[in-house]
């Protein structure tokens, strides 16, 4: 990537398991459905040379799996991971300045609803024509390029939609 550009990718975590009704939220590992999500996300970010350079993650079990899941996939890059709680549950305005200090080109932020999906919707410049994008379900991944030198030049209304993707298995 040249100087002045720096690329996001911002994915919900993929489809969680309900089975344990008393297992803790944070602790919840990701369903059959979810995995097969994961890796189908994996695969397609691999396809379209969508590569991270840094992770920033979640620590809850689902978002850390989503990662780990996606990639198993022949990613050809091997990124800075990041596992971050202040991002389980976190709203757009704590995960913009997340990303402000991320150091990465290409960086790729894993998290939760509604605040990834908010955060989605903020840094665009103007939205993806997918009605799937507003609901930003599991899985949910979002391609944004930002013509800024640092992130921490990252603004709402700033980004440039490059790619969206939902896996085949949650639209």
């Amino acid at each position: 990537m040249n100087p002045g550009h720096r690329r996001l990718i911002l994915t919900r975590h993929a489809k969680s398991s309900w089975d344990d009704p008393a297992m803790a939220d944070h602790d919840r590992p990701l369903n059959a459905r979810g995995t097969r999500a994961a890796l189908e996300l994996g695969h397609w970010l691999h396809s379209r040379g969508y590569e991270p350079d840094e992770v920033l993650c979640s620590g809850a079990l689902r978002t850390r799996e989503t990662w780990s899941v996606a990639a198993a996939a022949p990613l050809e890059v091997t990124p800075r991971i990041k596992f971050l709680d202040n991002l389980y549950h976190a709203g757009p305005d704590v995960m913009l300045a997340v990303l402000r200090r991320a150091t990465g080109d290409c960086v790729m932020m894993i998290g939760h609803n509604p605040g990834i999906g908010e955060l989605a919707q903020r840094l665009v410049s103007r939205a993806p024509s997918r009605p799937d994008f507003l609901k930003y379900p599991t899985a949910a991944t979002l391609v944004v390029d930002f013509e800024v030198a640092d992130w921490s030049e990252a603004a709402p209304g700033r980004g440039s939609v490059l790619d969206f993707f939902v896996p085949e298995g949650v639209r």
